[in-house]
């Protein structure tokens, strides 16, 4: 479980990597256990890939959810469990990360990355390297993210990847964010409405949420390739992704990302989305102690696993689907 720290004004990424070491061996993933830690000048956050307690709880470590992995990923559980915003954060993480976690870390706006170089040795690398090769370092450098592999005992640093700080990656459809009161769940459903109504048959998710101040907005988000790849000029890398991974983004996943980037904390029961989310996307929410989701279309979903896993979600009581009533 993510664990949070208030961090030192100047933090080193060596400190913050020992950290993430420090706490690896505690994942309960039986093979590939993985930690990082996200952090900034005013907190820390670590964890290790877990399994959400809900999750454990009703369907153990072997069960999968649709064809989702019951596990939340150490860099998500860190983004999702920030204190504050996440946008120009750095993040410490034990291995080479995956093509879904290197979407998160651009969504949540995380500057630079900073992997172990023992990382690169193990045997689980070999078999994933060519992902991270080829899907995960591709969309680090569309997002202009800073990728570093750090020697703990020697406080040494190769780059990887490296860009400018006045780097600012195209985004075809940044997020939506309008001032909202604090909503019912009929006032709620009436704002989705208009929501929809504007993006007509976009796949689309959107919150109500409290920022830091204490001030309710709507967060809206579309679905889309991950940031910094457009869909007028990177469409044929877009439509040949690698293996399982794909380029685009989800909308509850970016929904997610969106609001921990901007320091905006999204209230249970106030969350929509057009169709049914992804299998990986429900794992998250529930990662996220998200409770209860709006949908537009519950019969609606990219594929079959999906609907499979909105079922045994709502059969084991781990999640809600609902539909707003109409006005």
């Amino acid at each position: 479980m993510p664990q949070t720290q208030t961090a030192t004004a100047r933090p080193s990424p060596f400190d913050q990597m020992q950290r993430a070491v420090d706490i690896v061996n505690t994942s309960p993933h039986p093979d590939n256990k993985i930690s990082a830690t996200l952090f900034n000048r005013k907190f820390s956050v670590s964890s290790t890939n877990f399994w959400p307690a809900p999750i454990l709880d009703k369907f153990g470590t072997e069960e999968r959810v649709g064809n989702a992995s019951g596990t939340v990923h150490a860099e998500t559980a860190c983004i999702m469990a920030a204190p504050g915003p996440t946008e120009g954060a750095s993040l410490c993480v034990t291995d080479p990360f995956c093509p879904n976690c290197a979407k998160n870390m651009a969504e949540a706006g995380i500057r630079t990355i900073y992997i172990d170089h023992k990382g690169f040795k193990k045997d689980f690398v070999a078999r994933r390297a060519h992902a991270f090769a080829n899907m995960s370092m591709q969309i680090c450098e569309k997002a202009g993210i800073n990728v570093f592999e750090l020697w703990r005992k020697e406080e040494r640093l190769i780059p990887i990847l490296k860009f400018s700080p006045s780097y600012v990656p195209p985004e075809d459809n940044p997020a939506e964010r309008q001032p909202a009161e604090q909503y019912s769940k009929d006032s709620f459903c009436t704002a989705i409405r208009a929501i929809q109504d504007k993006h007509h048959d976009h796949k689309i998710a959107a919150a109500l949420t409290k920022n830091e101040a204490g001030h309710y907005e709507i967060i809206t988000v579309r679905t889309h390739a991950a940031i910094g790849y457009t869909m007028k000029a990177d469409l044929p890398e877009i439509e040949n992704p690698q293996g399982k991974y794909s380029f685009m983004q989800g909308p509850i996943n970016r929904l997610l990302m969106q609001a921990a980037r901007h320091g905006l904390k999204i209230q249970d029961g106030f969350l929509y989305a057009s169709q049914v989310p992804t299998a990986r996307e429900q794992v998250n929410m529930v990662g996220a102690a998200l409770h209860e989701i709006y949908v537009g279309d519950l019969s609606m979903a990219r594929d079959e696993y999906a609907l499979q896993a909105m079922k045994v979600m709502q059969d084991t009581g781990i999640l809600s689907f609902n539909a707003c009533a109409e006005s």
